[in-house]
């Protein structure tokens, strides 16, 4: 079964293309790839993010409260319309990312955040979190605001399932036709060539990965897709208006 619920610190890292293959290169001593990255294959993600018609919800996290949390639908490469997906609450306390998930069809995904009414419950289904949704449903009016998907390589330790580094490419959004069963397309967030490392663990990392990223010259950045997405999205906003006023 797969695992609905999560508690792990994450830490961030950009990179270009040649510090990429550097250390997955050496990780690769060390961890072993997701099975949906056998044969040096990536693996598609894709996401809708929801939020208030103001964005509260991204402009509360960029100011970086102790206190963040975030609704989003998942799924890997592109879904029909009655293809499991993933529907995720995502909260961060302290530093500490908690993230709550439910399996659901993707009509029933839509649904549930569009009318705040809990899905037919069946097996597959966390029930408890679909309560939670729902109750952080009732303190929201939220709208799909942003697709939001990318290419992923996936290591988890040999010795452990706690840790895991996932590399991100090729991270692309849109702001319109905002349904995951439409395709997979949308404007570049990072340059080609551009990586987002992730290191995640439960508790902290060993001291090999410490070394490992010390000798590297590695170090952690605040890197957030759906935030420097919105960034990005209020700059060409901004800029748009100052076109207009000219």
């Amino acid at each position: 079964m797969a695992i609905e619920v999560f508690n792990r610190y994450e830490s961030k890292y950009l990179m270009d293309s040649k510090a990429f293959y550097h250390i997955y290169n050496r990780l690769l001593e060390y961890m072993e790839l997701d099975e949906y990255n056998r044969n040096d294959k990536f693996y598609s993600i894709s996401n809708i993010y929801y939020d208030t018609e103001h964005d509260s919800l991204i402009r509360n996290s960029l100011a970086k409260p102790k206190y963040r949390e975030k609704l989003r639908i998942r799924a890997y490469g592109i879904p029909e319309k009655d293809a499991k997906v993933y529907l995720e609450l995502k909260k961060k306390v302290f530093g500490l990312v908690n993230k709550r998930r439910t399996a659901l069809k993707l009509n029933e995904a839509y649904d549930f955040v569009r009318t705040g009414m809990e899905p037919e419950f069946r097996e597959g289904m966390n029930k408890q979190v679909i309560q939670e949704i729902r109750y952080f449903l009732q303190r929201y009016d939220l709208q799909p605001k942003v697709y939001l998907a990318y290419d992923r390589i996936a290591l988890f330790c040999k010795d452990s399932r706690d840790l895991r580094v996932t590399f991100d490419t090729n991270i692309r959004s849109r702001r319109h036709d905002v349904k995951l069963e439409n395709g997979d397309y949308g404007e570049e967030l990072l340059g080609r060539g551009q990586w987002l490392m992730e290191v995640k663990a439960e508790k902290t990392i060993p001291l090999w990965l410490s070394r490992l990223l010390s000798e590297l010259g590695m170090f952690r950045t605040s890197f957030s897709k759906y935030g420097n997405e919105y960034k990005q999205w209020s700059r060409n906003e901004k800029l748009a208006g100052e076109r207009i006023l000219l």
